[in-house]
């Protein structure tokens, strides 16, 4: 595996920090247990029980003010539950886990003034790492992630793209057993965006446990292993995606044909459109053979699968404006 052209096995282990778990280790390194958050009279969190596996890439999505930012501090220890209980590494006291916890907030925070050699060493000493370590672990990301040219300057002087990528190596320098991204890609071009995706997925290889937060419901798709969502202070999804699509059924057809979306209305099995990258989903009723059939009258077809919803499908089907009210969604809930 490389980055930018270079391989990552050049590099010493210890910058991806390589964890073993032994077969006595807990079989999830995030538990909470009825976590309940207030805000006066709100609800963010209401009676969340959550399990994250050790090792695994761990989806976190929701629409914008569920409770999804809220759980994450809340793990964090940045904030406290109102009641119910969260364990970190087996460690319910904060200070126990929080150097073994590495956080990229979506909301990039770096010291301006600082070069970027210097902030990085500053936090990898916050996170306790031995000075030649720090060193070595510095080096080497600036190095993979084509920085070594920038290392002296200002964190005010760099591009934002460039400021995203020092703040990811900021998140990982110390190595931790536990790395929570929220929003990791936003703002990216395509090659820093795969630079960062091919790191954290070595750095899951390597048994970092990595929590992911996103609004994009494909990337999460392509990189889980499993996927959490909270609606309206509510978990609603909770499990593999193979588990979670089951729960939907396969009434989806993933389309790509050169006919007006205007016209898939007029299909009397069709009751849902949606737009995906490249393609469309349809939900349907009934048989596909004859859904076929019109959309080859209306336009050329090339592309026809039968297939499990989408996760994006998902999330429309509960968060979006269509959704079925509260009463109806909570017959779809999985793990609730």
């Amino acid at each position: 595996m490389s980055i930018s052209g270079v391989t990552l096995a050049a590099f010493p282990s210890k910058l991806f920090g390589v964890f073993v778990f032994s077969k006595g280790s807990p079989l999830s390194v995030i538990q909470l247990s009825d976590v309940t958050k207030n805000y006066g009279k709100h609800t963010a969190v209401e009676k969340l029980s959550l399990s994250v596996p050790a090792g695994s890439l761990y989806g976190f999505i929701g629409p914008n003010g569920s409770g999804k930012t809220t759980t994450i501090r809340m793990i964090l220890r940045i904030i406290h539950p109102d009641s119910g209980t969260i364990e970190v590494l087996g460690n319910l006291a904060a200070s126990s886990a929080n150097d073994r916890l590495g956080y990229l907030p979506e909301e990039r925070g770096l010291y301006k003034k600082l070069s970027v050699r210097r902030m990085l060493g500053y936090y990898a000493a916050l996170k306790g790492m031995a000075s030649n370590d720090a060193r070595i672990a510095v080096e080497g990301w600036l190095q993979k992630f084509e920085l070594t040219q920038w290392s002296s300057k200002k964190i005010e002087s760099l591009s934002k793209g460039m400021s995203q990528k020092v703040q990811f190596i900021a998140s990982i320098i110390a190595h931790p057993k536990i790395l929570i991204l929220d929003e990791p890609f936003s703002g990216l071009d395509p090659v820093n965006t795969e630079a960062i995706r091919e790191a954290i997925l070595h750095l899951q290889d390597s048994g970092t446990t990595i929590i992911f937060s996103t609004h994009d419901m494909s990337t999460a798709e392509r990189m889980c292993d499993s996927v959490f969502m909270i609606h309206q202070g509510v978990k609603v999804l909770d499990g593999t995606l193979d588990e979670i699509k089951s729960q939907f059924g396969t009434g989806s057809i993933q389309l790509r044909w050169d006919g007006a979306r205007e016209q898939l209305a007029s299909i009397r099995e069709v009751h849902t459109v949606i737009d995906c990258e490249g393609y469309q989903e349809l939900q349907f009723d009934g048989d596909p053979q004859r859904v076929l059939h019109q959309l080859i009258t209306k336009g050329s077809v090339q592309r026809f699968e039968i297939a499990q919803p989408s996760l994006h499908d998902i999330f429309i089907r509960i968060a979006g404006p269509k959704a079925m009210d509260s009463s109806d969604s909570q017959s779809q809930r999985i793990g609730a």
